[in-house]
């Protein structure tokens, strides 16, 4: 049986910022993590900004809005690895980008991204069927996967219907 989750509804995105930032702090304590200061901003600015951002425009963001520690490069860079190795941010290889991960309590995932090459949304897919499908064709040819990154790019909805205009 197919699950359809809430994420296949392109409407579905973080709505609160502060609230999936606590999120991801009950997730941490409950996996013996430690999400610093920049980590937590760094996540906030993700998670508030509704659409992907590249590391160069969370870094101006840090270093414009004064959050905590130092803006330098690396450590924005450190605060992106932390998220994405522990599953609280998706980073869309395609456009070099990073977003929220709906799923803050759970460990890091593959799931496949509708990406409008217009408005720039990200819609985070959350269906098994789809990523059990690549890895189950991927083994039957003996390969043995490691991750997946699947983007498929387009125009959304509300792009497709005005490109007539």
């Amino acid at each position: 049986m197919n699950h359809i989750h809430a994420c296949t509804d392109p409407q579905h995105h973080v709505d609160d910022a502060a609230a999936f930032v606590r999120a991801v702090e009950r997730a941490c304590s409950e996996r013996g993590l430690r999400l610093t200061p920049i980590r937590a901003h760094v996540l906030g600015l993700i998670a508030n900004a509704g659409r992907p951002l590249k590391a160069y425009d969370l870094l101006d963001q840090v270093r414009d809005g004064g959050g905590p520690g130092a803006a330098a490069p690396p450590t924005v860079y450190r605060a992106l690895d932390f998220l994405l190795a522990n599953g609280f941010i998706h980073k869309l290889q395609s456009v070099n980008a990073f977003v929220a991960c709906h799923h803050p309590s759970t460990a890091q995932h593959s799931v496949p991204f509708l990406i409008c090459d217009r408005c720039h949304a990200a819609v985070e897919l959350e269906d098994e069927a789809v990523v059990a499908a690549l890895d189950g064709r991927a083994r039957a040819l003996g390969f043995v996967p490691q991750a997946q990154t699947l983007e498929v790019h387009g125009l959304c909805a509300a792009c497709a219907e005005t490109a007539g205009d």
